[in-house]
């Protein structure tokens, strides 16, 4: 049986899986940014955008709840209670594509 999400203190429990959060959501009429705003923003490959994602992230009132389920499913990529995670990791930026200077650039 899943656990009782009626207040959005018992939201916070370990293990609660997307559905439970969604439905959660839906009975407490909870505005959540991950659902007023393009979901592609959450899943952005500009570095630029998923700071953009984690800023929306920051006036979630179920911020803490999505980032320790996120935590909890090893997430594989994507802007996740205002953390960027890959492979499963939370990590401070995403790095843009290709290769890394061979030399750092001097002002």
């Amino acid at each position: 049986m899943p656990p009782d999400l009626t207040t959005e203190d018992s939201l916070t429990a370990p293990q609660i899986t997307l559905t439970e959060l969604d439905d959660a959501i839906e009975r407490l009429g909870v505005d959540v940014p991950c659902r007023s705003y393009d979901p592609e923003v959450f899943f952005a490959e500009s570095p630029a955008d998923v700071e953009y994602a984690k800023s929306l992230c920051q006036t979630c009132p179920l911020r803490e709840a999505c980032l320790a389920g996120a935590k909890d499913r090893r997430e594989p990529w994507g802007v996740w209670g205002g953390e960027l995670f890959v492979q499963g990791v939370v990590v401070p930026r995403k790095r843009p594509r290709g290769r890394p200077r061979k030399n750092p650039v001097t002002a």
